[in-house]
């Protein structure tokens, strides 16, 4: 199994809606998509074998990655979704509050440059109830950048991501569709995988603020998403427009049963 595959406890989350053992996931067949991206699926880096399968999370992604030449990429959707499905029904939308905002976030091979002051002050000048920062591990950890959110609110982090599959907080998702369903809005200042899936779960989307970028990114990247999905951008886009498009790129029209999905990952018996 591909270490990425356990990211975020993916592998996890669609053992136990198998039916399967959550703490030892089986090993997938292939390469999990494990974030929403605009190209096949794969992680920016990702060594691919030829001929190995992808499972992707949309029908668009996998268009993407034929045109790539990655032949053998499947649908399968979000391992989020599947969560969602597994998990108790969510709260009413009179007992949520407030907003969960995500700010772009670096990694161990690329760190973030900009402004964060400058993007707190605007995120506080436009939201109009309590507001709760979910910093990435990396710059959780970052304690001048943690203390900056900290003066002007809840500061929390999900887990850690894993890597080479030590670490992993496979709890990870569940942490996040806990904190999502408590707030009435979800935003970012890049769109992203946090944003679909709270538009997924009832959170109304909004992407806007200061981008940032990661060190040696092309730029020409982040500027097409915001071309391709202006639906999603800005500070109050339409909620029925975005959502309909967050549904789509998690693939929500192509969930597998069980059965289905465990013959597709190779875990049939």
């Amino acid at each position: 199994m591909h270490h990425a595959n356990h990211f975020y406890g993916h592998a996890h989350v669609l053992a136990e809606y198998c039916g399967l053992n959550p703490d030892d996931p089986p090993r997938i067949d292939g390469y999990l998509q494990h974030g929403w991206n605009v190209v096949d699926g794969l992680g920016a880096g990702t060594p691919y074998v030829s001929g190995r399968p992808i499972f992707v999370w949309s029908e668009q992604t996998r268009r993407r990655a034929r045109s790539m030449g990655r032949r053998y990429a499947t649908v399968v959707g979000a391992p989020f979704l599947y969560l969602r499905e597994m998990a108790s029904p969510a709260p009413s939308p009179e007992e949520r509050e407030g907003t969960i905002y995500y700010p772009f976030h670096g990694w161990e091979g690329q760190h973030i440059a900009g402004d964060h002051q400058r993007l707190i002050d605007e995120i506080i000048e436009t939201e109009d109830g309590p507001v709760t920062f979910c910093l990435y591990w990396h710059e959780y950890q970052d304690e001048r950048t943690r203390r900056r959110y900290e003066k002007a609110g809840r500061v929390i982090c999900h887990g850690y991501r894993g890597l080479r599959w030590r670490d992993t907080d496979t709890k990870f998702l569940h942490n996040q569709l806990g904190e999502l369903r408590r707030h009435r809005r979800v935003a970012s200042n890049r769109l992203s995988s946090a944003v679909l899936y709270g538009a997924s779960v009832g959170c109304e989307p909004a992407v806007y603020g200061d981008p940032m970028h990661l060190a040696g990114e092309e730029t020409t990247i982040a500027q097409r998403i915001r071309r391709q999905w202006p639906e999603l951008h800005g500070k109050f886009p339409d909620p029925s427009a975005a959502v309909e498009s967050a549904l789509a790129e998690l693939g929500a029209d192509v969930l597998a049963s069980p059965d289905e999905l465990r013959v597709t990952l190779g875990w049939a018996a």
